[in-house]
């Protein structure tokens, strides 16, 4: 079952595809996705990536948390699903 994974303290110009790479040395990574604010389009400096095997996912998670990518060290932990919070239709500007 795949399992998704946290990864804060992200460089601002690591990629997805770097980051692919980096999980990739511990089993199969099914997907990768960088956080960028809305307005300014730059890296919120955190991300998911989804691997395949739980096995995979918890030796990377161990491996990478607090070790160097790109000059920053790397918070990794599983990800908990956040609540979906309602929509405000309400809202003006």
């Amino acid at each position: 079952m795949p399992k998704k994974i946290y990864v804060g303290n992200l460089n601002y110009n690591t990629d997805e595809d770097r980051l692919a790479d980096h999980f990739a040395q511990f089993g199969n990574v099914l997907s990768t996705k960088i956080i960028f604010d809305r307005e300014t389009n730059r890296s919120k400096g955190f991300g998911f990536v989804e691997m395949e095997e739980d096995d995979a996912a918890e030796a990377a998670i161990s491996a990478l948390n607090n070790q160097d990518l790109d000059g920053r060290n790397l918070r990794v932990n599983e990800a908990i699903e956040r609540e979906r919070r309602p929509r405000n239709d309400n809202f003006r500007y």
